[in-house]
């Protein structure tokens, strides 16, 4: 078992932008190892037509807030940005982070955001084509030396517990995998992507395992259950400011694991 790490998810909705940051620097404070905010237009829960911030400008302001801690926007979605656009956007904020981004990305799955913004929304099939498609174009750009290139390689995340397309662009091209509860089903799906690993003759350890933990969730009584599963990173999903006793339990818990 690795090292284990821990982050949070803050959800960048019902918030106004200086309390989020507020958030941003006090998460960073209390020894979290990764930061993320997400990709949508409009929030997912509460008040439909309340503020809302757009994930990679804000993620910019992320990089800047912060010093020490990975920065993601955990996931983008592909459809919102053609992959030439997002790897210079990604080059550019690895720049302003100091080498900190790791790239989040996803097939997305929010229609609200699509429909509003006059995306195609298409299918679940036909969104996981996109994704596919646009993978080896991102990684084939950022390997080239476009001005500017980034300070190293930009780690990618791929999310989504999807068995049959998902996993396999995880093995295919991810250096961490975003997953989901409850632990039993997380377990499963690790073992799916570990069999799409041996598939495509990818080491299954050289994908880091991620595990979003929604704020509501019982974390006492389900990180050791995550970490059986084979995760090493935990993520705190939550409402900006974030419930502080519960992160630091979060990273009291990674501490005494790692001692």
């Amino acid at each position: 078992m690795g090292k284990m790490k821990v982050g949070v998810q803050l959800h960048p909705q019902h918030v106004s932008y200086s309390t989020y940051a507020q958030a941003v620097q006090a998460s960073e404070a209390r020894g979290v190892d990764t930061i993320w905010n997400w990709d949508h237009f409009f929030p997912l829960y509460g008040e439909g037509n309340n503020n809302h911030f757009e994930g990679w400008t804000l993620l910019t302001a992320i990089a800047m807030l912060t010093t020490r801690a990975q920065i993601g926007t955990l996931v983008t979605c592909n459809s919102y940005r053609n992959p030439a656009l997002l790897t210079q956007m990604a080059n550019t904020v690895d720049h302003i982070s100091g080498g900190r981004l790791i790239l989040g990305i996803g097939s997305g799955w929010f229609q609200k955001d699509y429909d509003d913004f006059g995306y195609e929304f298409g299918s679940a099939g036909s969104r996981l084509r996109d994704l596919g498609e646009a993978l080896p174009v991102i990684k084939k750009r950022m390997s080239e030396e476009l001005p500017p290139p980034p300070r190293g390689p930009i780690p990618i995340m791929i999310g989504g517990g999807g068995e049959k397309v998902t996993l396999k662009l995880t093995a295919m091209h991810a250096d961490l995998w975003n997953g989901f509860g409850p632990p039993e089903t997380y377990a499963r799906k690790n073992r799916v992507l570990d069999r799409w690993c041996a598939e495509v003759g990818r080491d299954p350890a050289s994908i880091e395992r991620t595990v979003s933990i929604p704020f509501q969730e019982d974390m006492e009584g389900n990180l050791d259950g995550y970490a059986e599963a084979g995760a090493t990173h935990f993520i705190l999903m939550s409402p900006a400011p974030p419930d502080y006793d519960r992160l630091d339990y979060l990273v009291a818990w990674r501490d005494r694991m790692n001692a």
